[in-house]
């Protein structure tokens, strides 16, 4: 039986990614709600 997850960066970035979130108004706002938490990462790397 294999492991359920399998990293990868791409995908990652492509599901996850900072430009991926600022493409939609709902994806600005997470981004918005974790400026004022104060993320130290907003997004994943």
């Amino acid at each position: 039986m294999s492991q359920t997850y399998q990293p990868k960066k791409k995908k990652r970035a492509t599901t996850h990614g900072f430009l991926v979130r600022s493409a939609t108004k709902s994806g600005r706002g997470v981004l918005k709600a974790r400026r004022q938490k104060g993320r130290k990462l907003l997004t994943t790397v």
